[in-house]
């Protein structure tokens, strides 16, 4: 899961959880983002603000040294109307379901699709776990982003394209008809 700016700005919502700490049984965690948060992944989204984030995860370790991360995040955004320009407000709720496994093994998962070897049980490679650590935050960011609408509309309002019927007389070989009119008029 990557953003476009992932490069150039940190990540505004950082949760991590070191996967050596994780219970044999799991452990669930409900997340909410600051303001200060919610304003840095409102200029990272490209939209007017994000007024509330908040995420609920269960992490699992499995075997094999893998991590399953389940649950949803949900967040209320202010973005502007495409069509009136008028503020609007939108609740957007995404699920997250994803599978981590140590660095070298999520790699050689990638490398196995990528080069076209059919491995029925890795239909999308996991996630690596980078340094022995899983950004929680990171993840319900990533799933909100997927969740925001690049078109939003206010509520009843539709596009109506101006439909105006072309002249006949306008068209690229107006000016060679109006020479071959002037002249057979001689």
């Amino acid at each position: 899961m990557s953003r476009p700016n992932a490069e150039s700005k940190p990540d505004p919502w950082r949760v991590p959880v070191t996967v050596a700490h994780i219970p044999d049984t799991g452990l669930h965690r409900e997340l909410e983002a600051s303001a200060a948060e919610r304003q840095a992944m409102a200029e990272l989204a490209g939209v007017r603000e994000i007024l509330s984030a908040q995420a609920a995860v269960d992490v699992t370790p499995t075997s094999g040294g893998r991590i399953h991360v389940t649950g949803h995040a949900r967040a209320r955004i202010g973005q502007t109307c495409v069509v009136t320009l008028d503020p609007i407000e939108n609740e957007i709720e995404e699920e997250i379901d994803l599978m981590f496994a140590p660095e070298a093994e999520a790699r050689r998962l990638a490398d196995l699709i990528e080069e076209g070897r059919d491995d029925k049980d890795v239909v999308d490679p996991p996630e690596a776990i980078v340094a022995g650590i899983i950004d929680l935050g990171r993840l319900a960011t990533d799933a909100l982003f997927l969740a925001i609408d690049p078109y939003p509309r206010k509520s009843g309002v539709v596009f109506e394209a101006e439909v105006s019927v072309a002249d006949p007389e306008d068209h690229p070989f107006a000016a060679l008809k109006a020479l071959q009119d002037k002249k057979k008029g001689k």
